[in-house]
Parts: C-alpha cells; sequence; structure tokens
C-alpha cells in the first residue's frame, strides 16, 4: 500500500531577506526556520532544503543497508550513517557523500563494502537524487 508523507513551508519576503517555516505535518514533530542565509552561509540555528535532504538520505541509506544485510544473514548490530548534501548557490546541489560506520558481526570489509554501495544505488531517496553526485565512505567498526 502506497503511503505519503506531508510537510509545508510558510515564506514571508524576498529570497535574500526573507523567511520560513517548514511544518512536519505527517509526523507532527514540529515546525523548524528556515532562511537564505541558512541554506548558503552558515546554519545559524536554521535548517535548510539541504539539510532536510541529508536526514531524509542518511535515514533511508540505512533502512535499506539494515535490510540487505539482514536478508543476506548478518543483521548490524549498529548502523551510523552521515550524508553531507553540498549546495553551491547559482549551481544547486553539486555532491552528496555517505559516510556509514558499522557493526556486522561475520561480515567482512570487502562484504559490507559491497552491501553498502548496493543500499547506496537501491534505496530510494538515492534513486529519487539519481541525478546528482553520490559518493559513499563505507567502514566497519
Amino acid at each position: 500500500m502506497a503511503t505519503t508523507r506531508t510537510a509545508h513551508t510558510v515564506w514571508e519576503g524576498n529570497l535574500l531577506e526573507g523567511k520560513g517555516t517548514v511544518s512536519f505535518d505527517s509526523s507532527g514533530i514540529g515546525s523548524q526556520p528556515v532562511s537564505w542565509p541558512a541554506r548558503s552561509e552558515q546554519p545559524g540555528g536554521l535548517t535548510s532544503p539541504e539539510e532536510l535532504i541529508a536526514a531524509a538520505h542518511s535515514s533511508c541509506f540505512s533502512m535499506a543497508l539494515s535490510h540487505g544485510l539482514a536478508g543476506a544473514g548478518t543483521p548490524p548490530t549498529r548502523l551510523n550513517t552521515r550524508a553531507d548534501v553540498t549546495f553551491q548557490p547559482g549551481e544547486g546541489i553539486t555532491g552528496i557523500h555517505l559516510t556509514v560506520e558499522a557493526d556486522v558481526p561475520g561480515l567482512d570489509a570487502q562484504g559490507f563494502e559491497s552491501a553498502a554501495q548496493d543500499a547506496k544505488k537501491n534505496c530510494p531517496v538515492s534513486q529519487a537524487l539519481a541525478g546528482t553526485t553520490i559518493t559513499l565512505t563505507a567502514t566497519l567498526v
């Protein structure tokens, strides 16, 4: 069964001086302020579309990797995934780098690298971002 998740943003003013609030409607976890300076310079306690993409990508990748590892008979004890989304004003998102450190009993580094590359390729967020260069560093701990 398909599911739909919803968020909305209210924006006031122009791009450079304006500000907005993104609200997470489906989960009800609240609202977060956004602004152009938070996106193109320093966050200053505000979020950005790129940070939201990073959150979506790190969680989706972790779910896909966990599922793939468990399906191969080597379920992870722990995955720690970071997504770094690079934004260049005037160009857009120029790349995403995933870094995962994992504790996976019974799996060697080569097997883990293969599983991580598969998760990178096949997680739905990676597929949605297919026009973006996505790189990966995968390490067993």
